[in-house]
């Protein structure tokens, strides 16, 4: 069954803040693998500007899908979670996220289409901190599989 179109605009509540932690940058940009020194040494940050430690671009994914829970999990929606796969991601930053931030994510339904019985679902995360400032927009594109035919 198509999701509904009518859903395509609906905004859902920020979320709760999100503290970034130094740690938790260090950890991430361990696990992908990158060892640019301005995700783990506050002095190689500040000599490029930042206040302290930045966060590798894709950090902030963690925060935006849990953000987009709110989409999937939303009954009237109608969305078989256990159908879906992840299908895109997209970031457009205003400013690194920092060690420090306390960040809000605000997600909103961008699109609803079918596509051979599958369907896909666009969600934007506006991303702010502490102080209101926007900070990322996220683009999750989610792929609800077409059920299979008995």
């Amino acid at each position: 069954m198509a999701l509904d179109q009518s859903f395509v605009g609906r905004t859902y509540p920020p979320t709760e803040p999100y503290e970034v932690g130094r740690e938790k940058i260090r950890e991430f940009a361990e696990a992908v693998g990158d060892a640019n020194p301005a995700y783990t040494d506050a002095e190689a940050a500040k000599a490029l500007g930042h206040p302290d430690v930045i966060a590798p671009p894709t950090f902030v994914f963690a925060i935006t899908f849990k953000a987009a829970g709110q989409v999937v999990t939303d009954p009237q929606l109608g969305l078989d979670y256990s159908r879906v796969v992840h299908g895109d991601q997209k970031f457009v930053y205003n400013r690194p996220v920092r060690a420090g931030d306390r960040l809000t994510v605000t997600s909103t339904i961008e699109s609803v289409k079918s596509l051979a019985g599958n369907d896909i679902l666009d969600i934007r995360g506006e991303v702010h901190d502490e102080a209101g400032e926007h900070v990322v927009t996220a683009w999750t594109k989610l792929v609800a599989r077409a059920a299979e035919e008995a």
